[in-house]
This record gives C-alpha cells, sequence and structure tokens, in this order.
C-alpha cells in the first residue's frame, strides 16, 4: 500500500473518531462535575437524606399538614363513592358519577350504582371494531407510518374521555350495577387487554395482507366481521355477556317497592332519565399551546365507528372556573380531568402546588410553566373524576374544589380529593358542561368549523 493511500485512512479515521467525540461527556468533564457538587457542602446532607428515603417524604411540607379542612360553600349532593379498581376506567367511572345523583334524587333512594361493566363491555368491542376498520383504510400506507403506528401502539385501551362514554350510552344504554356486576377481569383488566391487543394485532396483519393482495372490500368487511365474533367471544369470557333485557324495580331508602318492569338497556336509560340529552354537555378545556375561544376536533378520537369524536371549546382558566361554580350552584356535577398525579398528597386528600417543596429538597429549579410541561409531555390530563365542590372567599372567588373519585372510600379523604385554586390553575384541563350554564357568546364558538388535530397531539391523553 502506498504511504498516501495509508496517510488518506489515517486522516479519515482520525475524522470519524472526532464526530464520534462531539456532544460526549469526557472524564475532565466528570471531574469537574464531582468537585462542584463537593463544593457544596449541603449537597452532602441532601445525598445522605435522599437517597435513604423516599423523595416526597424529604419533599413535604409540614405547613400543608396543618389546618386542611373539607367543607365547601356549594356541593353537589353526592352519595357513595365507587372504585375503579386496578383499571383504566376512571372516565366511564367519572360520566357515571354525574349523572348518578340525579337517579338517586329522582327516585329517592339510599344509594345506586349503574354498571360500568356494562358499558365497559361494549367500550371494547367497539374499539377493537374501530381499530379494524382504521387499519383496512390505512393499509396503503407502510406500516411504519405515523398512522399506523399509532393504530398498533395501543389498539385497544381502557381509557377515555366524556365523548367516549356518550357514544355508548346513545347506542348501548345503561343496566343497573346488579344486572351486570363486576368480575375479575372488569376490575383488574391488564391481563384481558394484553390478550385482546394481541389478537387484534394479528388480525391487523392480516388484514392489511387481504388488501394488499386485492381481496374486494366485501371479502374484507366480512372477514373483519368474522373478527369481530372472536372479540365479542374473549369479552364475554372475560366480562360476562351484556343482557339483552332485564326486570329490575327501585327501592326507596325508606323501603318502599317500586313496580318491577321490564327493559332492554336503551328502554332503561331513556326511562329513568328521559329529561336528560347528551348533546347538551360541552367539553371545555384550558390549553395554553393554542389560541383560546376556538373549537377544536382530535381525529379519530372516538370509540364507536359511527360516533363522535373529542371536540372542545379551548378557553382561559377563569372562564372554566366561573362556567364550573354555576354549575356546581345548580346541583350538576360535571365531568372533569386533571394531572392528578402532580402534588398528590392522598393520605390526607390534597392537591396543591405547595404539597412538595422539591426544589428545596434538590437544590435545584423546576421552571416550566403549564404549556411547557404539556409541549414537553411532562404533564398531561391523567385522570377523570367528577367536579363536585367549591368554597369561596367573601368576594366568591373561589379559593378550593372537590372531586369524588373513583378510588374507593379508603381512598383520599373518604374517598375525595380536594385542591387548591392554585392547583386548578396549573394541573386542570378539561370540565365538562351543560349549555345552560353557558353564555351565548361560547354557545356561538360551537358554530365554529373546528381546527382538526392529530390524535397523537401530546394534549391529548385519555383519562386511565
Amino acid at each position: 500500500m502506498r504511504k498516501s493511500s495509508v496517510l488518506v485512512i489515517i486522516l479519515l479515521s482520525s475524522f470519524s473518531f472526532a464526530i464520534a467525540q462531539k456532544g460526549s461527556i469526557s472524564l475532565e468533564m466528570i471531574e469537574d462535575m464531582h468537585k462542584s457538587f463537593n463544593a457544596d457542602k449541603e449537597n452532602t446532607m441532601r445525598m445522605n437524606a435522599i437517597s435513604n428515603n423516599s423523595i416526597k417524604e424529604i419533599a413535604l411540607s409540614r405547613k400543608n399538614l396543618s389546618g386542611v379542612e373539607h367543607h365547601f360553600k356549594y356541593k353537589v349532593d353526592v352519595t357513595g363513592i365507587t372504585d375503579q379498581q386496578k383499571s383504566g376506567r376512571c372516565w366511564l367511572f367519572t360520566s357515571l358519577n354525574v349523572i348518578r345523583p340525579k337517579v338517586i334524587d329522582k327516585y329517592d333512594l339510599s344509594d345506586f350504582e349503574f354498571s360500568q361493566n356494562h358499558l365497559f363491555f361494549w367500550d371494547q368491542f367497539e374499539k377493537a371494531n374501530l381499530f379494524l376498520e382504521n387499519i383496512i383504510a390505512h393499509a396503503d400506507e407502510d406500516i411504519d407510518s405515523r398512522y399506523n403506528q399509532w393504530l398498533l401502539k395501543s389498539p385497544v385501551g381502557d381509557g377515555g374521555v366524556w365523548n367516549s362514554f356518550t357514544n355508548l350510552v346513545t347506542k348501548y344504554g345503561l343496566v343497573p350495577l346488579s344486572i351486570m356486576p363486576e368480575t375479575h377481569n372488569s376490575k383488574n383488566t391488564g391481563y384481558m387487554r394484553r390478550m385482546l391487543r394481541r389478537k387484534v394485532r394479528e388480525f391487523a396483519l392480516e388484514l392489511r395482507a387481504m388488501q394488499n393482495e386485492g381481496v374486494k372490500p366485501k371479502a374484507l368487511a366480512k372477514r373483519k366481521i368474522e373478527m369481530m365474533g372472536v372479540v365479542y367471544k374473549m369479552l364475554a369470557l372475560n366480562l360476562g355477556e351484556p343482557p339483552q333485557k332485564f326486570d329490575y324495580r327501585f327501592v326507596s331508602k325508606d323501603g318502599e317497592l317500586g313496580e318491577t318492569k321490564s327493559y332492554t338497556p336503551q328502554e332503561f336509560a331513556k326511562t329513568i332519565l328521559p329529561e336528560t340529552n347528551y348533546d347538551d354537555y360541552v367539553m371545555l378545556m384550558n390549553d395554553p399551546t393554542r389560541p383560546y375561544h376556538k373549537l377544536y376536533e382530535i381525529d379519530n378520537d372516538r370509540n364507536v365507528m359511527e360516533g363522535k369524536n373529542w371536540k372542545y371549546i379551548n378557553l382561559p382558566n377563569k372562564a372554566l372556573k366561573q362556567y364550573a361554580i354555576e354549575s356546581i350552584k345548580g346541583n350538576d356535577a360535571m365531568y372533569a380531568s386533571c394531572d392528578v398525579g402532580k402534588q398528590l398528597n392522598n393520605d390526607i386528600g390534597l392537591l396543591d402546588p405547595d404539597n412538595y417543596d422539591f426544589e428545596s429538597a434538590y437544590g435545584i429549579e423546576f421552571n416550566m410553566d403549564k404549556k411547557a410541561r404539556i409541549l414537553s409531555r411532562e404533564s398531561g390530563s391523567s385522570h377523570g373524576m367528577a367536579l363536585i365542590a367549591v368554597d369561596v372567599d367573601k368576594a366568591e372567588a373561589p379559593v378550593k374544589w372537590q372531586f369524588e373519585n373513583s378510588w374507593g372510600s379508603n381512598s383520599g379523604h373518604k374517598g375525595y380529593l380536594s385542591f387548591t385554586d392554585s392547583w386548578f390553575d396549573e394541573y386542570m384541563f378539561r370540565v365538562v358542561v351543560h349549555k345552560k350554564y353557558l353564555p351565548g357568546e361560547v354557545l356561538e364558538i360551537l358554530d365554529q368549523k373546528p381546527t382538526m388535530l392529530p390524535p397523537w397531539d401530546p394534549m391529548f391523553k385519555t383519562d386511565e
């Protein structure tokens, strides 16, 4: 080999090595970090404390443990606490908890609970169908396309939002808990969903292959129906079969027996709450990453093929609070969702930005605001609960609020979570309010052509 060739190889190797080193951390840099860390003697104390304890215990504010009380000037009449167990069905529990007080009041009951399992069966069934239809619709795209990867990542989840609930009630009605009670797998959805995802992903590959081989649409549709028969079987084995018809009577809190009547689930929903029109409820969101006073829709964010997508009006927090207060004063609970894991002290049932002082514990600052947290995926809606109470000062300005949760009565404060108004500003994302509490200028926004947003947007995590 000639000397010139050897020289070229050496130069190229040196150049590649230099590129590989760009952005890497040198040992000298680490030594500087080591010296800087040890130069601050408080770091030794912090290291000893944090490494031997939970960071939440170290950062817990003693001040916030005193004077906590759960009393409110305005509160919706609610009864009983539900428990979603080990499932992501908070959106379903919350939606039913919004209408449950109306049934309890109307029939003078001591308590009442709808069957979450009934709607959950149909939710999973319909999501599987929607997934397979989407797979067919996008079969001509590469399997690594963003849409196909979004579909395959979580083909059938157990999360949802308010429109997921209304789609189901409109099509499948309602039944009491005693008619279709919980099963082990409705309370512990993990393994059932794992097996269901495995099967529908297998079906997805088969449908893609059929489509790409030129199989006619009619044959594809026939095969998909056969696949849905398998999905129905899997759900029935895990959750039991939903009733087609059932007998039921109400028993008042004084023990007075109502008339036993026969219902279909659709008849039961229309009979017990004939005045409830789910189209009269409007989702309001506080999304600081986008312009306010506009209507938005999330593409393909629904659970039923012919159902409605997630649609919302984006408003400042001040407006959300105003209409929420009016709803509570009107004795109407609201579907609401938030980033519940942020600054939650579940032992005392309080959500407050000052519950934990992580900055002092670590000796560093955390500077992201709500908008930055959303854009960086640091924060997003993670849990749905019924918003039922507000406390106000002398000027009627909100001071604190309260959720009715679905984690059982042993969680939080007897099943409830109170939260400060400052926490509302930072970690509340949406409330669903009846139209009668909204002014004309807000209702007019519903006439706008909605801005369509992609289903993978960071703001649109379903509630679990």
